[in-house]
């Protein structure tokens, strides 16, 4: 099936104005919301969700528990009811469409696996070209039928009967580890999951609030969860906390616009997630934490971000997993940093929604920063950035995201080459922007 087409390009220009002054409510997290209406949709009872980002790539996935037997809906501005199947979802009568969301599609993989239903996988086109070997190899060692050509969307995945494994991702991710314990829900016996590095935890801590039971050790720089199936999960209710890779584009902003102060509402802090802030606070950003309590078993903060005089890094490719998404925007704060960044270990950039290290690179040099790719690594080096050119966006919406940010302090602003793509994760991101003070605004 040929993925559906793109929208005509949408254009926009950001350009810088005036300082940042305010307070944003920051979106729900696009991780635990696919994990919610997942959780929910296998679960028995009805759960309910508050701050759920309602996002391109989220409502993809509601509708695909949807199709599977959930009853998954809308009572309000950010809040749903799912009621679950009880880990019995019905065969999909028509193709699942994932359009541009390699974590509803690889998550969903695993949990319709688990559940010995069958559903055939798609996407857009960009999703289409992304590897799900990673995920489909694991499950076909549990006990899934799966049938795919060249590692790629469609996938067709057939009713079959899962044993547990023990598997150690070749990559770091969350996505893959998340596929593999969703699967184990319906498995019969032991799954183990070996990490070397540890990602991002959160459907760990989700499943336990939904009742289910799984064990989590630490082993050098990584995890082993165990969890027995089969296993039935209990529905409960959910509050998303703040998405804290959305929160990066107006911290970044704030830091490289002279006089910015803003603060950052209801940011998710799980370490898994904070490592562009980490990375931020060891080239002198001003960004003061104030904790604010807890959501959906994360705890969450304020972000009081002020301008700040950067200094360039020199990065370990070790903290990728916790920013795997946040290297665009980190690259442009480097790019107004005094002296030369080296960002390490990005190779994985590569399969993103575009080859994100090119295009960031690509987006960097479009405008007169001096950036240049050695090896797996991007080096930046600092300084005024003259602006005035047209990035390329490749569909990715982080680098459209990141490009707008750019321009804000860039001389001659920045120009991209579409932002519909911007609605898969973050779409209040110009009227959240525009909110603060920032200019950005769409060329006719």
């Amino acid at each position: 099936m040929t993925p559906p087409s793109r929208p005509a390009p949408r254009m926009a220009k950001s350009r810088p104005l005036k300082p940042l002054q305010g307070h944003m409510n920051t979106p729900g997290d696009k991780s635990v919301s696919h994990r919610a209406l997942i959780l929910g949709a296998l679960a028995n009872g009805t759960a309910r969700i508050s701050g759920l980002l309602e996002s391109d790539d989220v409502l993809a996935t509601a509708d695909a528990v949807s199709r599977l037997g959930a009853s998954a809906g809308r009572i309000g501005p950010g809040v749903w009811t799912v009621k679950g199947t009880g880990g019995r979802f019905e065969d999909a009568a028509s193709s699942l469409d994932f359009g541009n969301s390699g974590t509803g599609a690889r998550l969903m993989m695993g949990a319709v696996a688990g559940t010995g239903a069958s559903a055939r996988f798609i996407g857009d086109a960009s999703l289409s070209a992304r590897p799900m070997g990673r995920v489909t190899e694991p499950l076909v060692q549990m006990g899934a039928a799966i049938a795919a050509e060249a590692d790629r969307l469609p996938v067709q995945l057939n009713a079959s009967t899962l044993k547990g494994i023990d598997y150690r991702p070749p990559v770091a991710s969350a996505q893959v580890k998340s596929a593999i314990l969703l699967a184990a829900l319906g498995a019969t016996g032991e799954t183990i999951v070996r990490e070397d590095h540890a990602t991002r935890d959160h459907t760990e801590t989700m499943l336990k609030l939904f009742g289910a039971d799984l064990t989590v050790e630490s082993e050098g720089h990584g995890r082993i969860i165990r969890l027995t199936g089969p296993q039935t999960l209990t529905a409960c209710d959910l509050d998303v906390p703040g998405d804290p890779s959305s929160a990066a584009f107006a911290a970044v902003a704030a830091l490289i616009l002279p006089g910015s102060d803003v603060i950052l509402r209801a940011v998710m802090t799980n370490p898994s997630r904070t490592g562009l802030y980490e990375a931020l606070a060891r080239m002198g950003a001003d960004i003061t934490f104030l904790p604010a309590g807890q959501a959906s078993g994360e705890d969450i903060a304020d972000l009081r971000v002020r301008a700040s005089q950067l200094s360039a890094i020199d990065l370990e490719p070790d903290i990728a997993p916790s920013m795997i998404d946040e290297y665009p925007v980190l690259a442009v704060a480097c790019a107004f940093a005094k002296g030369t960044s080296r960002l390490r270990g990005l190779s994985e950039l590569r399969a993103k929604e575009s080859d994100r290290l090119a295009a960031t690179q690509a987006m960097l040099a479009a405008n007169g920063a001096e950036a240049r790719i050695d090896g797996e690594d991007l080096m930046i080096t600092g300084g005024e950035v003259p602006g005035g050119g047209n990035v390329i966006t490749h569909g990715d919406h982080r680098i459209a995201m990141a490009a707008l940010v750019l321009g804000l302090a860039a001389h001659g602003g920045v120009s991209v080459d579409d932002i519909n793509m911007i609605a898969t994760s973050y779409p209040a991101f110009i009227d959240d922007m525009t909110a603060l003070g920032a200019m950005i605004e769409a060329i006719e």
